[in-house]
């Protein structure tokens, strides 16, 4: 597989087996080279200010409009509604979610998606919902695309090949990928699969603002990467079936033929993945404990300065040598919710029951931070320079939206752990008076 690399570039592209595809000087022509037809996919209001307006050109041997009705679909436990429950304010954490074997119940991505909490609603297009996807056999003359909103994929456990209109991604554990509102695509797996889905209705993804980190660091645009353009003129006699993700429900259409026909684009609206090991990581290096914000990878803004509809943090290996300080996070209380996932390895603060595959919700304003263990052992920690995380990859949803919990998360998934709280309770007073 090959790929064009940068964030949000202009980038154009065409299937080699059609050279020329790409009209030049214009993007409507009365007659597009090959016989194609043009057809925009726009991911911003036309009248959007330059930097913000998001829009490709496809050229495609039928467009998108040539299928049947769409009609309800019923699968899957992807829901938007957030009061079918009572709300929760505890810590919660969960096992790892479970994979189904492919002998006892065939599940593919569309089917294996499981929405755990969320806030707002796509039809007033504010808000974010976080999905856990379980699969084990590949997406078949099917494909999807999210009307409501924009998809953060971490694949966990198997690796994704994802094929879009825009060319195909090879998306492994330790790297993510955004399919971005209204692209389509499949996901082909390999064997027992699982993930996180961040998704968000009304903004993009951005890189955030560097500030006086200067021009350099955190995630670096020429990182990412967005695939070429690969077509199959394949027609579909038994039906392909084509899904949308609208105001939080599943739809499915039909159509005799396969929907990745584009021979060539051109745009700014793309999917693209990224892999974490190339984040450059900013670390206090004198005293104190930096805000986990200094990680954040990719932020989805509201429009109240800093502060982030979504943002996707990461934790990743690298050197802790700040002086006098306590140097695992920090005992906290949030105005923001934080979702946390594991894709490898262990992670600082809390080494034993949060484990890969698995995730933990701290709301807002419920305090967490290190179990005792953690907290007894870096207190008496001798500070030297030390490897943090080596072999290890934590992330945070992290939302200025106060999240509510599904009723599959805290009950019919069968996988949150209720003694969680425990891992403070051997936490005990040190205080002494006398003692300054």
């Amino acid at each position: 597989l090959q790929y064009m690399s940068g964030f949000g570039n202009e980038h154009v592209s065409e299937d080699p087996r059609c050279p020329g595809a790409l009209p030049e000087g214009q993007n409507n022509p009365q007659v597009c080279p090959y016989g194609l037809y043009a057809e925009q996919l726009s991911g911003s209001a036309f009248t959007c200010p330059r930097p913000t307006n998001k829009r490709s050109w496809l050229y495609r041997i039928l467009p998108s409009v040539c299928h049947k009705p769409f009609k309800p679909l019923e699968e899957g436990h992807l829901t938007h509604d957030w009061d079918e429950i009572e709300p929760d304010p505890n810590q919660l954490r969960w096992k790892p979610f479970e994979i189904p074997k492919a002998t006892q119940n065939k599940m593919d991505f569309v089917s294996g998606l499981h929405t755990l909490c969320g806030a707002g609603e796509p039809r007033g297009r504010n808000g974010i919902a976080v999905h856990i996807f379980v699969c084990n056999t590949s997406m078949i003359d099917r494909c999807l695309y999210n009307s409501d909103g924009d998809f953060l994929i971490v694949p966990q456990q198997g690796k994704l090949l994802i094929t879009t209109e825009f060319g195909k991604m090879l998306v492994e554990p330790n790297e993510i990928c955004v399919i971005q509102q209204g692209m389509r695509f499949s996901v082909e797996v390999f064997g027992e699969t699982r993930g996180y889905i961040l998704e968000v209705y009304g903004a993009h993804f951005e890189l955030p603002d560097l500030g006086p980190i200067g021009a350099n660091g955190l995630a670096n645009p020429r990182d990412f990467l967005v695939p070429m353009a690969w077509y199959e003129d394949r027609q579909v006699p038994g039906g392909y079936t084509v899904i949308s993700k609208y105001q939080g429900k599943l739809f499915a259409a039909q159509q005799d033929y396969s929907p990745y026909n584009v021979v060539a684009w051109h745009g700014n609206y793309t999917p693209y993945k990224y892999h974490l090991e190339k984040f450059m990581v900013i670390n206090a290096v004198a005293f104190d404990h930096a805000d986990p914000s200094i990680f954040t990878v990719l932020t989805a803004k509201t429009t109240r300065a800093g502060v982030a509809l979504a943002d996707f943090v990461i934790f990743p290996p690298r050197w802790g040598v700040a002086n006098n300080t306590f140097r695992p996070p920090y005992y906290h209380r949030n105005c923001m919710s934080e979702f946390m996932g594991l894709i490898k390895g262990h992670y600082e603060a809390k080494e034993e029951g949060f484990q890969p595959g698995g995730g933990s919700l701290h709301s807002m304003m419920t305090p967490h931070g290190p179990d005792a263990d953690c907290f007894e052992k870096a207190s008496k920690a001798r500070l030297e320079p030390e490897r943090v995380a080596d072999g290890t990859m934590a992330f945070m949803f992290e939302s200025s939206l106060s999240l509510a919990v599904t009723k599959w998360g805290l009950q019919t998934s069968n996988r949150l752990d209720k003694n969680y709280y425990k891992c403070w309770e051997p936490l005990k007073s040190h205080f002494n008076p006398k003692c300054k």
